[in-house]
């Protein structure tokens, strides 16, 4: 088990997740092959990754008091992830998905979110933060994230951003605070400007960050970092089921690896790895590997064994 303790900051839903054949070309009925409830949002999976790989990881987020909201807990406690502070708000509906997902993998997310969670971070035990070694976001709470990161920043401990489409304006407040700034592809060519992916990671860097990164799905990952590394992680290829949540694991494996102390061509490659093997189980948190699982892999891709 490692030692290293890490707080994750963000999103907790519940997906209601069912495989299918196809996606229907036209409105109709369709019977789903198999279905699960699982454990979603971004910051939750994220956290579920890191605790599966034997990081002492704590999620700081907001539920709903209705029966969501117990499954979301129970879930997360389930994975190992510290729920201390995940707080429940009163008269507030949890976050949920439907996430359909045909026998490629691919899948249509149709998610709600209550519009009423109390914003305020007051109650964040803020003092824990100087304890950890890492801290990640995914943007979706931002006076939770400023108050994490801005206390991690005042301690010297490394900061990562999950950066997707709903990152928005809120971009811009949090990237100064941000030491690893991940961003999914779509969320890349949105708001960094650039006539190529090159000059956008050169760009992130200018603005102060220690390492800038894109997930290009099949195409991999692509990295800077401001001691003038680079590099490009491909994808590893496994028999996809479902690839609900590869970012989030992706995100969490590399927070993990950050923790860890190693080196970001490292981080890069446990982090595609987890990502790739998270997409052998149906919803997020299934597939998720343990730390021995993540050896053996990255031993037999090297061999070439799988």
């Amino acid at each position: 088990m490692s030692g290293k303790h890490i707080i994750a900051v963000g999103h907790a839903a519940l997906d209601y997740v069912y495989r299918i054949e196809a996606f229907p070309t036209s409105p109709t009925k369709v019977r789903a092959l198999e279905h699960v409830a699982s454990g979603g949002g971004m910051a939750a999976n994220a956290a579920s990754a890191i605790a599966r790989l034997g990081g002492d990881v704590a999620l700081w987020a907001r539920i709903g008091d209705d029966p969501s909201g117990s499954i979301i807990r129970q879930q997360l406690e389930a994975a190992g992830v510290g729920t201390a502070h995940v707080r429940t708000c009163r008269g507030v509906s949890s976050a949920t998905a439907a996430v359909i997902v045909d026998a490629r993998g691919e899948r249509l997310v149709i998610s709600e979110d209550d519009h009423d969670f109390p914003l305020p971070a007051d109650w964040l035990p803020i003092d824990d933060v100087r304890l950890a070694k890492a801290v990640l976001s995914d943007l979706t709470w931002l006076e939770g994230t400023l108050a994490a990161f801005t206390a991690a920043r005042s301690h010297a401990i490394p900061t990562v951003l999950d950066v997707d489409l709903n990152s928005g304006q809120l971009l811009a407040k949090v990237l100064p605070l941000a030491d690893y700034a991940i961003f999914s592809a779509p969320a890349f060519r949105l708001f960094v400007k650039g006539e190529s992916d090159e000059a956008r990671l050169e760009a992130l860097l200018q603005s102060g960050i220690r390492h800038a990164g894109v997930t290009k799905g099949a195409e991999g990952y692509l990295w800077m970092n401001r001691a003038g590394e680079r590099g490009r992680e491909p994808a590893f290829p496994v028999n996809v089921v479902d690839t609900t949540g590869a970012g989030d694991a992706f995100h969490g494996a590399f927070t993990w690896a950050v923790a860890e102390g190693l080196k970001d061509a490292d981080c890069a490659r446990i982090a595609s790895a987890v990502a790739a093997m998270s997409c052998r189980g149906l919803g997020a948190r299934a597939g998720l590997p343990a730390r021995d699982d993540v050896s053996r892999f990255l031993a037999g891709m090297a061999a070439g064994t799988f």
